[in-house]
């Protein structure tokens, strides 16, 4: 299992994966996987459904006869209604981030940083409003704390960065980092991003930062969520690679004995395995006579990443209760 491990004060990754053989062997493995992962997509209609293998052991369960008779399976017809419904559900909210990750409207709340933390974050953000109101979730009880606690200035200094970025990239870099065709992580330019001034630690890490982007640009950044994280792991098929600690995908908070995924995994080298991913997609997808939409081809992308960690959520939950059970504290 990966542990964090501390660099100048930020947990990250091992130097090592950065290097041109080893993105070479994690790409190799995704898209050796990449394939079995998007057919069972299709055929659950992205987890909403039964797929063959599925329907078997039910029917063997309830000992009856399973159909022999194959299923006429409209492909096409499967990812047209995914994408309009994962692109209905991503504007659902969307209206929140857009309203706030504006610079004049932050600019405003320079003279009143505390109105912004308890206000805009604490009520009007989606994302942080629902982490503070899960009570459930003991492991974000860590989160509320360092919000409680979380200078405002720096919040609202943090959330102008990202914003700053966000739009100057659409403006004057998108199109000479030419992403889509990126042959490294350097030729992204999101390396910028991995820089003290867009993160307040414990509050505002690379998945809220990606997350406020991705609402922003859903063209231009991927979302870095939980889910996101762990598929990459899964369509690694959980190898280390030349890791020393394990995959670099996942950690363990050693004080509260929790499996996690790494949350601290960068931005511009996630960004880079999933423009990749992309790719592989729009393949897939034009194949069955379907186009993914320009504007929204990452919401594609967070939708097949979060049914691959989805498909694996049992073996997910068992992983965080077997650290504990081992008592690796």
């Amino acid at each position: 299992m990966h542990y964090a491990y501390l660099e100048e004060g930020k947990i990250s990754v091992e130097p090592v994966c950065y290097e041109p053989d080893h993105i070479e062997q994690v790409l190799t493995e995704i898209r050796a996987n990449f394939h079995k992962c998007f057919r069972k997509f299709v055929e659950t209609e992205n987890g909403h459904s039964l797929d063959e293998n599925g329907l078997g052991k039910l029917a063997k369960k309830f000992n009856v006869q399973k159909s022999t008779k194959n299923k006429n399976v409209d492909i096409k017809a499967i990812l047209t209604r995914i994408i309009d419904e994962e692109v209905n559900s991503f504007e659902n909210d969307r209206h929140n981030y857009l309203e706030f990750l504006d610079l004049e409207y932050l600019e405003e709340y320079k003279t009143d940083p505390p109105d912004f933390k308890n206000t805009v974050l604490r009520n009007q953000c989606p994302i942080i409003r629902y982490t503070l109101q899960n009570k459930k979730a003991k492991e974000l009880d860590k989160y509320r704390k360092a919000f409680k606690y979380s200078d405002p200035k720096e919040l609202l200094d943090a959330v102008f960065n990202i914003t700053n970025f966000a739009m100057g990239y659409a403006e004057n870099t998108l199109d000479q980092a030419d992403f889509e065709n990126a042959k490294t992580v350097e030729d992204l330019k999101f390396s910028e991003l991995n820089k003290e001034d867009y993160v307040v630690y414990g509050v505002i890490g690379g998945g809220i930062r990606s997350h406020f982007m991705y609402k922003l640009f859903p063209y231009i950044f991927p979302n870095r969520s939980r889910d996101a994280v762990w598929a990459l792991w899964y369509l690694t098929e959980k190898k280390p690679f030349s890791c020393k600690q394990d995959s670099e995908f996942l950690m363990i908070e050693l004080n509260d004995s929790i499996t996690q995924q790494n949350y601290f995994y960068p931005y511009d080298l996630f960004s880079f395995y999933a423009i990749q991913i992309l790719n592989l997609l729009k393949i897939e997808v034009k194949n069955n006579g379907v186009k993914i939409p320009e504007q929204y081809k990452f919401v594609f992308v967070d939708t097949f990443l979060s049914f691959i960690a989805k498909e694996h959520q049992g073996e997910i939950n068992d992983l965080k209760r077997k650290v504990k059970d081992d008592g690796y504290n």
